[in-house]
């Protein structure tokens, strides 16, 4: 019964959240979001859902840190190195042939992998000809993604991903460490545009050679993962690359015959032409 109860709770509070601030997470995969709510009535010390709900619906304040646990904010610098070795040396030279670019990185977070993918891009001389779009729902992480600012016990993480991708430099050189922290370079920004989107509710907004986004379609159910795809595709250029995470495939989507495996074990897509 107490399941069943909490199963109601979640459902309004989810309609709550997109009739009154526009948030649409009801087609999200329902027992991550379940879990996630409960963690938030845990920590926030709230007693049940419904509380959640009252308090969302009247304390503005509430939005901010719901959006905390309803968005996951868990990656890092290189996350995957393979990933961005493929990138590096099978996608970059299919990108050297544009005169101009546009990288979007969907659900970036943090900006951890808006950063990989800058430092990448530098040092293999196409940073001045790419315009990176690094978006997502969260105007918090959002924040924190565009202050470039990480907790220094993080790096030496970084650091042996950035080396397994096959970076050409040293990570030290674009941050500066102090007070606990590393600042990465403000230049490494210069090129970045961040904006709010979601895959849920927004639309196309330009033509892009890749899209990154990884580790964001496993929390959606199958026809929002659909519709995510299909944005995809519509925004790609001809034979455009899409990149999705480790535990993430294109083989069920409705989408599937618009893509070609570029690199099967990687999950790098290309979009067919025609």
């Amino acid at each position: 019964m107490r399941d069943n109860i909490e199963d109601i709770e979640v459902e309004l509070l989810l309609a709550a959240l997109y009739q009154r601030y526009h948030y649409d997470f009801r087609h999200y995969a329902k027992a991550s979001i379940k879990r996630r709510l409960i963690q938030a009535c845990n920590q926030l010390h709230f007693s049940s859902i419904s509380a959640l709900q009252d308090a969302l619906l009247h304390e503005p304040t509430t939005l901010p840190r719901l959006l905390n646990y309803l968005t996951v904010q868990v990656s890092e610098m290189f996350r995957d190195p393979t990933y961005f070795r493929a990138i590096r040396e099978r996608v970059i030279p299919h990108l050297r042939t544009y005169p101009s670019l546009k990288i979007w990185i969907a659900g970036c977070s943090t900006g951890e992998e808006l950063y990989s993918f800058a430092i990448l891009f530098r040092e293999e001389g196409l940073e001045d000809r790419t315009l990176f779009y690094a978006t997502d729902i969260n105007p918090t992480a959002l924040q924190d993604a565009e202050a470039g600012i990480f907790a220094l016990d993080r790096i030496q993480k970084f650091t042996e991903n950035h080396q397994k991708s096959g970076g050409r430099t040293s990570l030290s050189d674009y941050y500066t460490a102090n007070y606990g922290r590393a600042v990465f370079d403000k230049s490494l920004r210069s090129r970045v545009v961040f904006s709010d989107h979601s895959l849920v509710t927004d639309a196309v907004f330009g033509e892009m050679h890749l899209i990154s986004c990884r580790n964001v379609m496993i929390y959606f159910d199958r026809p929002l993962q659909d519709r995510a795809i299909g944005l995809f595709h519509e925004s790609l250029s001809r034979k455009g690359f899409l990149g999705l995470g480790s535990k993430e495939s294109l083989r069920f989507s409705v989408h599937a015959n618009d893509f070609s495996e570029f690199d099967r074990e990687e999950k790098i897509y290309q979009r067919i032409a025609a």
